[in-house]
């Protein structure tokens, strides 16, 4: 009598990156980068640790493919002027709009934030792997933002008066996180939604929101 065995399902590439991705981020989001090795998250998608090697490259590349090809791609200004929501004519968006459109981004992926945080966490060690990137990530991104035509109100200048309110947004999301990430829960929009109105006060900025 012959044996048959099971069919190997050859999974596309796209496919198999999307289930590495899910479970790395699962893994570091609960132990941290330091804690999980390359086998934890091939045995979770069911390959072998080659096989995994073959996406990744190393275990660094890992941590590039989660937060400059995933974390870093969505929620982000052209995604805004991309969107038709209110503020996001790209001849003149509102960045108070943008904010709160990146802000309900984010509360849509719970997980890519708890990673996100625990890695910021973790590079603060001068070997973590993302240190440098955690370093200059607040002047990467005040860089960044400053492509785009922001429509802003009167007396206020981008280079001259936006880049410190910037750093406090980077510092106020950062912080409406972490206790997000807590119990007991709180609303990561309702929260920021108080932070916006010290941020970007009445009557300065009303019409500019």
């Amino acid at each position: 009598m012959a044996l048959t065995g099971k069919k190997k399902i050859r999974k596309m590439p796209d496919e198999r990156r999307r289930e590495i991705t899910e479970a790395a981020a699962r893994l570091i989001s609960e132990r941290g980068f330091n804690g999980i090795s390359l086998k934890d998250v091939a045995d979770e998608v069911g390959m072998s640790q080659p096989g995994l090697l073959h996406y990744i490259g190393n275990k660094d590349g890992l941590l590039s493919l989660l937060i400059t090809d995933i974390y870093d791609t969505s929620g982000t200004p052209d995604d805004f002027l991309r969107s038709g929501l209110p503020g996001s004519d790209p001849e003149a968006p509102l960045f108070p709009a943008y904010l709160r459109f990146l802000v309900r981004h984010n509360a849509q992926r719970r997980q890519m934030v708890q990673l996100y945080m625990v890695l910021e966490a973790e590079a603060f060690n001068p070997e973590h792997p993302l240190n440098e990137y955690f370093l200059n990530r607040p002047m990467e991104v005040w860089l960044h933002y400053s492509k785009y035509p922001w429509k802003l109100p009167p007396g206020v200048e981008w280079d001259v008066h936006m880049q410190a309110i910037v750093r406090m947004v980077i510092e106020a999301m950062d912080g409406i996180q972490l206790r997000w990430l807590r119990q007991p829960p709180i609303d990561y929009y309702d929260e920021w939604l108080a932070f916006e109105r010290v941020l970007f006060p009445s009557p300065v900025w009303d019409g500019y929101r």
